[in-house]
């Protein structure tokens, strides 16, 4: 195995753990900390002290899909400093809605060109069924870089920012995760670990069941030494110190064991501030928690975006999220000839996971209230219909019938060939409740995963022999 070219790196720090992951602080302006900022008195009382907010959408061109899930009409996204006459409104928009949030290992006081983000995590919500998943992705997972050939995946955003890619290092790095997951990522967050503390003092620390001691003597500081780490076992309350040190400690553990407490973190966020009124406290506090996030956090959501996101994930149960790691079920220990070690990727394995957590219908949670027929209804699916069993008209038979049924059928023609036995559906842009209920109407056991956002079908089902039009309409 060979390592490709990449950009220089910084002079070697003492060794010791690794330098610690902030992904967490990140999910918390995403997930948790803006439910709480989401009240229009917050956004009132610090109104004149964010005149200079600088939290925008930093590359509109790039590959980051800035229309996806934007909501209607009546709520565009927008960027630069937020205006008064913001008004906020729940995320309208009926799409999955992706998120890259990725930690980047600058202490303070530094200011590098580039830096290596410690972890990455895919947060994706659907609006419709109000759930939500999140997908922590190893470090040192190997993989292609566009542009830049193959390295680990934590390097993208350190490359992208070294070498001026366009959007710069969260461009590059979103362009790595579609490229390699064929997730369609819509937004970014990059965050440092100053607005992680901050963030969790704010809310007045967070309650965590730790489940066996933490003795970390080797816990690096904040400059080049050590700050010796204890922690008994048991439930703890942490502030934002503490907490930062829960989540990055290696403690004698792999990074997949770290990314298991970073997601224990997050949703200890969520629960203080979802369970608590937080409002009165945070009046207080958001002028100095805004000056900490202009300066550490970089994003292309926008704050109204924001504030929708955050009214969406107050309506989204426990129950029905998902928390999922890229551990060593899918994944293999490697040597590089340079002697670095790798994490590569068992695609099939990893795409069966992506499957799961961003398109199969199978693991979402029921929800209350809303039918199987809404929910296609809100999907708006495109669907186009080929003939692969040899039977004449049965492609045309088949599209009216399944417009009947409130399928939206684009098209419908002849496969590649007529001798398919049994039917074949490919999920291209990821509709989970379209593909779902057509896997269930044609009898098809494995949905094959086309994955290309640009396609101009969603769902393509394949007629095979086994498939007959129901009575009443025949070819």
């Amino acid at each position: 195995m060979t390592s490709s070219p990449r950009a220089p790196f910084r002079p070697n720090r003492r060794r010791g753990p690794a330098l610690p992951n902030w992904v967490m602080g990140a999910l918390v302006g995403v997930f948790a900390l803006a439910t709480a900022l989401s009240a229009y008195l917050v956004f009132a009382a610090v109104r004149d002290a964010v005149a200079e907010w600088k939290i925008t959408n930093t590359n509109p061109d790039g590959p980051v899909n800035p229309g996806a899930g934007a909501g209607s009409g009546d709520n565009p996204p927008s960027g630069g400093a937020p205006s008064g006459s913001l008004v906020p409104r729940k995320w309208s928009g009926a799409d999955r809605v992706t998120v890259l949030v990725m930690g980047i290992d600058r202490r303070a006081g530094e200011d590098e060109k580039g830096y290596l983000t410690d972890s990455m995590i895919l947060v994706t919500v659907d609006p419709v069924a109000r759930s939500a998943a999140m997908l922590s992705l190893p470090r040192d997972l190997w993989v292609d870089i566009p542009d830049y050939e193959t390295n680990t995946i934590n390097t993208a955003n350190r490359t992208g920012d070294y070498y001026d890619y366009p959007g710069g290092g969260p461009a590059l790095a979103v362009k790595t995760v579609q490229h390699n997951l064929g997730v369609t990522v819509n937004y970014y967050v990059r965050m440092d670990f100053t607005a992680f503390e901050t963030l969790i003092d704010a809310i007045g620390g967070i309650e965590v069941e730790v489940a066996a001691e933490i003795n970390d003597p080797w816990y690096p500081d904040g400059g080049y030494g050590y700050e010796p780490f204890y922690l008994p076992a048991g439930r703890q309350h942490l502030n934002g110190h503490d907490a930062l040190r829960y989540a990055r400690t290696r403690h004698d553990s792999s990074d997949v064991e770290r990314a298991k407490r970073q997601q224990q973190v997050v949703m200890a966020v969520r629960d203080k501030v979802l369970s608590l009124n937080m409002l009165p406290a945070l009046i207080g506090k958001a002028p100095a928690l805004y000056q900490t996030l202009n300066q550490s956090l970089q994003t292309n959501l926008s704050l109204d975006q924001i504030i929708s996101l955050a009214l969406l994930s107050q309506d989204i149960p426990k129950e029905n999220i998902q928390n999922e790691v890229i551990d060593y079920r899918y994944v293999l220990d490697q040597t590089t000839d340079e002697g670095r070690q790798v994490l590569v990727p068992l695609r099939d394995k990893i795409r069966e996971l992506r499957d799961r957590l961003f398109t199969a219908s199978a693991s979402v949670s029921p929800v209350t209230g809303v039918d199987e027929k809404t929910l296609i209804a809100a999907e708006a699916a495109k669907v186009e219909v080929l003939n692969g069993a040899g039977v004449e008209g049965l492609a045309q038979a088949t599209s009216e019938w399944l417009t009947a049924q409130g399928i939206n059928v684009a098209n419908y023609d002849t496969a590649d060939r007529s001798d398919y036995t049994t039917s074949v559906i490919v999920n291209y842009t990821g509709k989970p409740y379209t593909t779902g209920w057509l896997a269930k109407t044609f009898n098809v056991a494995t949905i094959i995963s086309g994955s290309d956002p640009s396609s101009p079908v969603d769902v393509r089902v394949i007629l095979g022999a086994d498939w007959q039009v129901p009575s009443g309409t025949t070819p």
